[in-house]
């Protein structure tokens, strides 16, 4: 597999998908460096998370599978 060329922000995927910033950040939890989810940091050492394009394919299904079932974020706030 080729190394990604280029990363979305968070908040262009949310605007992309028509989503929110602050959901897609709990539903990407989930995600892994290998699911295609990264951690920019920014000159300010502020990190933000970013898709590759097949991250972005990634969220989808995770969106769907959330969609599906609202309580999943829910259960990983009593878990933890």
């Amino acid at each position: 597999m080729a190394a990604p060329s280029s990363v979305f922000t968070i908040a262009r995927v949310a605007e992309m998908l028509g989503e929110d910033v602050d959901w897609l950040l709990n539903v990407a939890l989930e995600m892994d460096p290998e699911d295609g989810c990264l951690t920019v940091y920014d000159v300010n050492d502020e990190g933000m998370t970013a898709f590759t394009h097949a991250g972005i394919e990634n969220l989808k299904d995770l969106i769907a599978i959330h969609r599906a079932n609202p309580g999943i974020i829910a259960s990983y706030r009593t878990r933890g």
